[in-house]
């Protein structure tokens, strides 16, 4: 851990858009004492139709200029960008926690031994390596169907949050695949639509990794003696490539609607 880093030192999110404002709302929740900067990518999102190899090089980039903000740790608070930057991260910054998002099928297969579990995720994650191999460790527990939703995550970061369009898309894409024992939300962005896709789906059992991810990132800021103490609430800044008003506001709006208690803006 670098010198100048201490507890006090704010715990950073990427995401390629508003998507990782869900894990956000879930580090509050079992951090309440961290101070955050949260940073979307939105001039640049969607990452699920692009290749692996931009999606590392803008996932590089902006992971450079977190922590040149002095943050003690990143949590990719992206599933795309988890499976096509996450091992390159951690070989370049081996000093500094790099927490990655993992689609929760594990807790979904061990739920629910030999049903049937939907994974809606973006094109990109469905390919990588490190869900091909996530797949294949539960393929024996139950049945894993990729669902994979291109269109999805643009719709929320367009703010498309509920409507007759989200829900004709969401029965395009799961229907062929119903029914269902449970979902898996393999897409940051998806938690904002949780009860959409449980209608489309038939199901109420619906898994992400948000829990997971904060779960991960305590563990690790404690190995490392890095987590903050004391009772203060810790402060939230939020960055996006997109700068404008109604981006900002959106951004302040999808955390607000997430939080159990109203975080408090730097």
């Amino acid at each position: 851990m670098c010198p100048a880093l201490s507890p006090a030192s704010p715990i950073a999110l990427f995401d390629s858009g508003v998507g990782g404002i869900s894990v956000l709302a879930e580090m509050l929740r079992r951090l309440p004492g961290e101070s955050f900067i949260y940073f979307g990518d939105s001039a640049n999102a969607p990452y699920g139709s692009r290749s692996a190899e931009e999606v590392c090089a803008l996932t590089d980039m902006h992971v450079a200029r977190l922590l040149g903000m002095d943050a003690k740790a990143v949590v990719i608070a992206c599933n795309t960008a988890t499976g096509a930057a996450i091992a390159y991260l951690r070989r370049r910054y081996p000093h500094i926690p790099i927490i990655g998002m993992e689609p929760a099928v594990r807790p979904a297969a061990l739920a629910h031994p030999g049903g049937r579990i939907l994974v809606m995720a973006t094109p990109g994650t469905l390919a990588s390596e490190k869900f091909r191999t996530l797949m294949s460790k539960y393929a024996d527990t139950a049945q894993i169907i990729p669902v994979p939703c291109p269109r999805l995550a643009r719709m929320i970061e367009n703010g498309i949050l509920q409507g007759s369009e989200l829900q004709s898309y969401l029965t395009e894409v799961l229907t062929p695949h119903l029914p269902a024992d449970a979902v898996v939300l393999g897409c940051t962005h998806y938690p904002f639509v949780r009860e959409a896709i449980a209608a489309a789906a038939g199901t109420h059992r619906i898994y992400d990794g948000g829990e997971g991810t904060a779960r991960e990132t305590a563990r690790r800021l404690a190995e490392s003696s890095m987590l903050q103490n004391g009772t203060a609430r810790g402060s939230v800044q939020i960055l996006n490539s997109d700068p404008s008003a109604e981006r900002m506001e959106f951004c302040r709006r999808l955390l607000l609607s997430a939080s159990e208690n109203p975080p408090v803006f730097s």
